[in-house]
């Protein structure tokens, strides 16, 4: 009885834990793999800016205001910011849900 209670707790834990999680890191993923030239972006720091190019060592080049450009790695877009500005903006997404 103790073995099979051991067994339902880890499957629990799996399906409330480890499952979104690891959809969550795959959806961000996905994200951060399809960003191009031009669009708006929020970092997980809170600048806001738009990419202007998107370099081969996985960095990207943003500006941040006229002129002002700003290199950093495309793991520091936040998602969660970046979709709730665009649609504040009134910009739509075109992030697939999994």
């Amino acid at each position: 009885m103790p073995i099979f209670m051991m067994v339902g707790m880890f499957v629990v834990m799996y399906f409330f834990m480890i499952r979104p999680q690891a959809k969550k890191a795959k959806e961000q993923k996905k994200f951060a793999d399809s960003m191009t030239s031009g669009e708006q972006i929020v970092t997980t720091a809170g600048i806001h800016g738009r990419i202007n190019r998107a370099n081969e060592d996985g960095t990207l080049q943003i500006e941040i205001s006229r002129g002002v450009f700003m290199t950093i790695e495309r793991s520091a877009v936040s998602m969660e910011l970046t979709q709730a500005a665009r649609k504040k903006s009134g910009a739509t997404t075109e992030v697939a849900k999994a």
